[in-house]
């Protein structure tokens, strides 16, 4: 008996965990409810989806019947099964009944309730990224052309500014890292959740080390690995932490805050005390990048199901990074002056 009254203590003190833990939509019965009834029928409302015939039921079979009834190829490959179709449509009515009753949106499982266009779960963060994605190719491209093809070259037939190959490597980090954001918001699974965390940890890790080593003007290969040691040591443990124990976004967004005001504190000082001539974009830059940082911050609910905060945070990355490639193209200028200057 006693045993029996432990292991009921135990369950409802998990239960209440768990819903403690679980964000309001998660603990609705009406949602939990409908999202039941889903799976057994495969309908929600007068929506139904076929592919709830083969995966879900009294008789589930697997799907692989007749091409004209299995689901388009995108959507395959996307993964929207039944149950996470009737997710998003429970949760679709749920919160059309709760706009009904004046009372504001909730999360599901950790997310914002979307609505998809063709498949993708955020249309307008996943045009945004596109449009993030081209400006870094833009901006790497025109770099690239000035540094090789009209500025001049050292006697040793390299380029007179030091810090070319680091941001060569910035430019590539950044377009992997807008790749993976694309791929997230089109379908957040486990999987692109992890690579698109991985991916922003590493590029934001990198730029405060191009950071430190642009702004203290570090230029010794020997300095720069002892910079970037510890840097590189906390980045990729923090990664591994996110992909092979537990990916929290808390830890992860309060990791990523403070390596990305860092680097800002950094620039905004260098550029006042070094009275760069480009200074000005660069205050822009660190102005613009402490908004959007706390847009990323400031979470809140999708406008007509399509634009959050993140979606925001896209769009305000666009002129920024313009504006960024601007000012490092100015301070490849600005260094081979000064070099060639001195050389004289």
């Amino acid at each position: 008996m006693e045993k029996c009254r432990l292991l009921l203590f135990l369950t409802v003190i998990s239960s209440v965990f768990r819903l403690l833990h679980a964000t309001s939509g998660d603990a609705d019965p009406i949602y939990i409810a409908c999202v039941g009834h889903c799976k057994e029928t495969g309908c929600v409302g007068e929506k139904c989806f076929q592919h709830c015939n083969f995966s879900s039921g009294k008789n589930p079979n697997p799907i692989d019947g007749p091409w004209y009834l299995q689901e388009p190829l995108y959507l395959r490959w996307k993964q929207w099964d039944c149950l996470s179709d009737c997710r998003y449509h429970c949760t679709l009515a749920r919160e059309e009944e709760r706009q009904k009753l004046g009372l504001k949106p909730i999360k599901y499982h950790g997310k914002w309730p979307f609505h998809r266009v063709y498949g993708i779960q955020e249309p307008v963060s996943v045009a945004l990224s596109a449009l993030n994605l081209a400006i870094q190719f833009h901006g790497w491209v025109s770099f690239f052309i000035l540094v090789n093809y009209k500025l001049p070259f050292g006697p040793n037939k390299k380029p007179y500014y030091e810090y070319t190959g680091l941001w060569h490597i910035y430019a590539i980090l950044s377009m992997n890292s807008w790749i993976w954001s694309a791929v997230s918001h089109s379908r957040d699974v486990e999987l692109s959740e992890k690579l698109d965390y991985s991916s922003v940890v590493a590029l934001i890790g990198y730029s405060l080390l191009v950071a430190i080593l642009r702004t203290f003007n570090v230029r010794h290969e020997s300095s720069r690995v002892m910079v970037a040691a510890p840097i590189v040591a906390f980045v990729t443990t923090h990664i591994l932490y996110l992909n092979f124990y537990q990916l929290d976004d808390g830890l992860n967004t309060k990791v990523c805050v403070a390596m990305t005001m860092l680097q800002f504190f950094l620039w905004a000082v260098w550029a006042g005390f070094t009275r760069h001539p480009s200074r000005w974009k660069l205050w822009l830059v660190v102005a613009g990048g402490v908004l959007s940082t706390l847009l990323k911050i400031y979470d809140f609910p999708p406008y007509m199901g399509y634009v959050d905060a993140d979606a925001l945070w896209h769009a305000i990355s666009i002129p920024l990074t313009y504006l960024w490639w601007s000012f490092v193209r100015d301070d490849s200028e600005f260094g081979t002056t000064t070099l060639i200057k001195k050389a004289k």
